[in-house]
């Protein structure tokens, strides 16, 4: 059963690198959609966690994701399938991109291509941004930590890492601010 749920991890997640434009914020929709409501294989907050996790770790977002899911689906070789799954299109495509489009990248259709590829691009990042968003705490700590950590990246240009440090920092001690203290011990 275990093999199978491990090639299925493969296979869908090789067409989610295959159909997916855009890098690995345009591919949380996808996943989403394909983990939690097509397969049921993990809940709503386990991705938020999942892309939690993965933004805040080294590489690209949409191996990190993969890699987290699969194991969180399969183990081992479940991330090993996912995140193999996930790389093998991107892989393929731009090997052979790479060998033509020296000959071609000057030709009008081209250009216009990709600025189609770009603005739909764009809209499944704003996707991908309401989607997460609706799952998120609503609440006035939330509000402003969006807020200045938007103004820290957009406007001050402060490194994206420490922005999700002081984040995690920040979630932490609001997190023992909340939690109710068992003062006077045991009184049986």
């Amino acid at each position: 059963m275990k093999h199978n749920k491990v090639l299925k991890l493969f296979l869908t997640f090789l067409k989610i690198g295959a159909f997916t434009f855009g890098g690995g914020y345009a591919m949380i929709p996808i996943i989403q959609r394909e983990m939690v409501e097509k397969h049921k294989w993990i809940s709503d907050d386990d991705i938020l966690d999942i892309i939690a996790i993965a933004e805040s770790t080294p590489g690209p977002i949409a191996i990190n994701s993969a890699t987290f899911v699969g194991y969180q689906v399969a183990g081992f070789w479940g991330s090993v399938a996912a995140t193999l799954g996930v790389v093998l299109p991107a892989f393929t495509i731009i090997y052979i991109i790479s060998i033509f489009l020296r000959q071609f990248e000057d030709l009008k259709a081209v250009k216009f291509a990709f600025m189609g590829i770009r603005a739909g691009v764009l809209s499944l990042l704003i996707n991908a941004v309401i989607s997460m968003g609706k799952k998120c705490p609503k609440n006035l700590f939330s509000y402003i930590l969006v807020a200045l950590s938007f103004a820290a990246v957009a406007i001050f240009d402060v490194n994206v890492l420490f922005v999700i440090i002081a984040c995690a920092v920040s979630g932490v001690v609001m997190a023992i601010a909340n939690t109710p203290s068992k003062k006077g011990g045991n009184k049986e």
